[in-house]
């Protein structure tokens, strides 16, 4: 009998689920649909030894991420909590389908309907999230830190802006109508067994309508990366974007998260660095483990230069009329 009403409270969650995203993909993409690949409650518990903690890889606010191994390939699955939007996992599964063509985008390869919040499997990301990285900890499933990684390089931090810059680049150009991503930060970002990055949670995206230059919507996402000007008018351009991605470069250059960074330091705008160049020194912010082994007067003006792009970057709102 308990048999018999979890199967129907499966194919409930199938039929409404799958008619909610067949809505979503449609209207992400243009009226053509990508397939997606539906996968089964149990194959994903077989996939994740039913969910064992231990490759919990990565947590926030709305999720956990596993790693686990399906058909010889290894995946990896976000299993969102229960009080996430609904509207807002569909939009994630919709843009990701549409973005997985590009190399620095988590692929999606599919999802399960049959629970009542999709559970959503991507191309395996083995090396876990870009947050944990550039703190060199992660958590355990008691929620535990533990460190289990190198410092990442300044070549591979570097390299990393570059991925994720392609990325957003692609959002907001490969299609008619633009996208934003409305929450670039390294917590959004994964890496590969090669330490490619690949930005992932597209919950907060949103289309800018083609002819527009702008569209409007609540305030969402993360502070000390939202925009002021979209704070302040609830308008969202591209420029949402690139503001994020200048916190994101002083993540990936002090190694330390925002609130942290701003109750330390005061070189964060433009006329500061530029006034007091002389006096300021770039260790005063760069994150010491960076440095090792890195000597030459070119890192220095790779550092300076990045670091300078990233206030650029968050004092764009000037620049918006």
């Amino acid at each position: 009998m308990l048999r018999k009403k979890r199967e129907k409270e499966r194919e409930r969650a199938f039929y409404k689920n799958g008619s909610k995203l067949h809505e979503k993909l449609i209207a992400t993409c243009n009226g053509r649909p990508i397939p997606i690949r539906s996968y089964s409650c149990e194959e994903l518990q077989r996939a994740t030894n039913n969910y064992d903690p231990s490759p919990n890889f990565h947590r926030d606010d709305y999720s956990e991420w596993y790693n686990g191994s399906f058909e010889g390939r290894m995946i990896s699955i976000r299993k969102c909590k229960m009080y996430i939007h609904d509207d807002r996992h569909f939009n994630d599964i919709a843009v990701s389908a549409k973005m997985s063509t590009h190399n620095n985008v988590l692929k999606l390869t599919g999802c399960c309907l049959e629970t009542q919040i999709p559970i959503s499997v991507y191309e395996s990301a083995a090396n876990g999230s870009l947050r944990n990285r550039l703190h060199n900890v992660t958590s355990d499933h008691d929620g535990a830190q533990q460190h289990q990684h190198e410092p990442l390089s300044w070549q591979s931090r570097l390299r990393i802006a570059r991925e994720i810059a392609h990325a957003i680049s692609y959002l907001h150009t490969a299609f008619s109508r633009p996208i934003v991503h409305r929450n670039i930060k390294s917590g959004n970002v994964l890496l590969d067994q090669h330490d490619v990055a690949k930005l992932t949670d597209f919950s907060l995206s949103i289309s800018i309508p083609e002819g527009e230059t702008h569209v409007e919507d609540g305030l969402w996402g993360t502070a000390h990366f939202c925009c002021p000007h979209y704070m302040a008018t609830n308008h969202i351009t591209e420029k949402v974007d690139v503001y994020s991605f200048g916190s994101f470069l002083l993540e990936l250059l002090t190694g330390q998260s925002l609130r942290e960074l701003f109750s330390t330091t005061d070189y964060f705008n433009v006329e500061d660095f530029e006034n007091d160049r002389k006096r300021f020194s770039i260790n005063e912010v760069v994150d010491p483990a960076i440095l090792v082994g890195e000597e030459g007067s070119i890192v220095w003006q790779q550092l300076q230069a990045v670091f300078q792009l990233a206030l650029i970057c968050r004092k764009i709102e000037r620049f918006i009329l």
